[in-house]
């Protein structure tokens, strides 16, 4: 038996649920099993920074994250 991965990537988080609907549809129509739509996790780049800027007092930081 056969298998088939299949990724997608967008920006927009309504496109891809449009675009995996269609191919869950298609699925069904020709017998196929599936296995549904399962989200992948979000990549988060985290990136500490001083708050203080001349080094002085005590250390705390802010945390800034990137999420793709």
């Amino acid at each position: 038996m056969q298998k088939a991965r299949i990724k997608l990537t967008s920006p927009d988080f309504s496109k891809i649920t449009e675009i995996s609907q269609k191919i869950v549809e298609v699925a069904e129509r020709t017998g196929v099993k599936h296995s549904g739509i399962i989200p992948l996790p979000t990549k988060k780049l985290i990136v500490p920074t001083r708050k203080s800027p001349s080094g002085g007092g005590t250390e705390t930081y802010e945390r800034w994250q990137l999420r793709n």
